[in-house]
């Protein structure tokens, strides 16, 4: 594709860490968003391409942060063409109960997921919508197979169907306005999503789930590209 402004919330370790890195490989300019500013800090030292490279200490889920993350992307870079809604996380609890929040787990810790996983996508969408309008760009919301099939009383699935829902009513808005709308949904893959070693043997590699987002940016104008399903082999669900 040809070189695009690209923001990625919560991109300073796994699937979001990697697209930055691949975008940047290829001659973009990428802005990311961490909450943690030791972490962003890293982060950026470690991917160097500081002339094409912004770092932003945001909360996702906070709207004035993520309008403020938007407007220094454009300050910044002259632009924004594509805002990838990344950041997202499992409350603590999801995997000492094996994901059955609803029937064992601690709801003192459901707010923070919650807010991250459904408002954030949603604060995104509506502080980039006018950039992309004026670029013609695209929205990709990180999804799960958790949300396409269900687990029992699992509150973070319930949270990815919410992304389900909203890619879809936000694409019949947006494509109105020329802005494309994907919503990529991994299956298992081995990020820090997973505590210790507890990941699948046959998990995938983030790399994989990084190159479809990168195919979503580069489908040609006109084109919109609307979901994105990728399993490992050997993933059963």
């Amino acid at each position: 594709m040809t070189s695009k402004t690209v923001l990625i919330t919560g991109a300073t370790s796994g699937i979001g860490a990697y697209t930055a890195r691949l975008l940047l490989d290829r001659g973009h300019r990428v802005a990311v968003t961490g909450r943690n500013e030791a972490k962003l800090k890293a982060f950026l030292d470690e991917a160097g391409h500081s002339d094409r490279l912004l770092g932003i200490t945001a909360d996702a889920a906070d709207w004035h942060a993520t309008q403020a993350a938007v407007a220094r992307t454009v300050e910044r870079f002259g632009a924004l063409d594509a805002a990838v809604a990344n950041a997202g996380f499992t409350s603590a609890d999801y995997q000492r109960t094996n994901g059955a929040t609803l029937g064992d787990g601690d709801p003192e810790l459901w707010p923070p997921m919650v807010l991250t996983n459904v408002l954030g996508p949603a604060l995104l969408a509506k502080a980039a919508l006018p950039a992309l309008e004026a670029t013609g760009g695209r929205i990709v919301f990180i999804g799960s197979v958790a949300g396409v099939k269900n687990a029992p009383a699992n509150l973070y699935s319930a949270t990815k169907w919410a992304v389900t829902g909203l890619a879809e009513n936000l694409r019949m808005h947006a494509t109105t306005r020329g802005v494309g709308v994907t919503l990529v949904n991994p299956g298992m893959t081995d990020t820090p999503f997973w505590a210790g070693d507890s990941a699948p043997s046959f998990a995938l590699p983030p790399e994989p789930v990084a190159e479809a987002i990168c195919f979503a940016l580069d489908q040609p104008s006109g084109v919109d590209l609307n979901t994105l399903t990728i399993r490992p082999i050997g993933q059963p669900i």
